[in-house]
């Protein structure tokens, strides 16, 4: 059998990945350390593998420091509000990354295929949008988009595969489903986005993501190579000893009450 051009091995993924991942905690620690502001967006089309990537960035990353903003949709109340004053907050502080699982682009895709804003609120988001980015980066937030780039096909078989896994089938929606019937119009509508949004002080930049694994692996690596970062020592730390008992004594057990012990069963 011909080996498929997209294909990688698992042994050559899986070290590069836990490589690229040390490298992803030495960077949060000179965020952390430099005070640095990190923004970074994950948009494409459904099942384009943002999830999974966003996945393998946080795997051995402080929550206190690198978060994940993935907004429900927006209440009455905040319907009314500036459009862009609910992803405000969520915005880092000093020392902080934060990662936009969808973001403010839901305007410019799903809100103006599925006719969820009106032409004037989708006009006035192409206009504020890029100045909007450019107060974020003029204040010192680096600022990363992402489009993550699938086929029709490949999402196609994604979703076959999510409808047929108990597992995954909360993945998908009935939004999900609609959007093979609107393909093209998703597409006019990406590239209407990219046309008024790719600026330079913010650009976007594609992941090609047919191939799940080289896609995490491209897009982290760049991502890295966009943050000046440097290695920082940790601190020096030294596990002091354990002080000689002073007559404690833990309360008897069956005073408490403990979580069955499942595991047992399983022999």
């Amino acid at each position: 059998m011909a080996k498929d051009a997209n294909s990688i091995s698992t042994s050559v993924y899986d070290a590069e990945l836990l490589r690229l991942q040390a490298e992803l905690v030495k960077a949060q620690e000179w965020v952390k350390v430099e005070k640095q502001r990190v923004v970074v967006i994950f948009e494409g089309r459904d099942a384009a593998g943002k999830g999974g990537t966003i996945k393998r960035i946080i795997e051995y990353l402080s929550p206190r420091t690198t978060r994940i903003a993935a907004l429900p949709t927006p209440s009455e109340r905040e319907k009314t509000q500036w459009y862009f004053q609910r992803f405000v907050e969520h915005l880092p502080a000093a020392g902080e990354i934060t990662l936009f699982d969808r973001s403010w682009y839901n305007r410019a895709g799903i809100e103006r295929v599925m006719d969820y804003c009106t032409p004037d609120e989708y006009r006035r988001f192409l206009h504020q949008c890029p100045i909007f980015e450019r107060l974020l980066v003029e204040d010192g937030i680096m600022l990363r988009k992402y489009w993550f780039s699938v086929s029709n096909a490949e999402q196609q078989r994604r979703f076959k595969s999510r409808l047929h896994d108990p597992m995954r089938q909360w993945k998908l929606s009935p939004m999900d489903l609609e959007s093979i019937t609107r393909w093209e119009s998703y597409s006019r509508a990406k590239d209407e986005m990219m046309v008024h949004t790719d600026i330079p002080e913010a650009p976007w930049y594609v992941v090609e993501s047919d191939s799940k694994k080289r896609a995490r692996l491209n897009m982290i690596a760049h991502l890295l190579s966009t943050i000046p970062y440097v290695d920082v020592p940790p601190p020096t730390l030294t596990l002091p000893e354990r002080p000689e008992p002073k007559g404690y004594e833990r309360p008897p057990r069956e005073h408490a009450t403990y979580v069955p012990d499942h595991s047992a069963t399983l022999d």
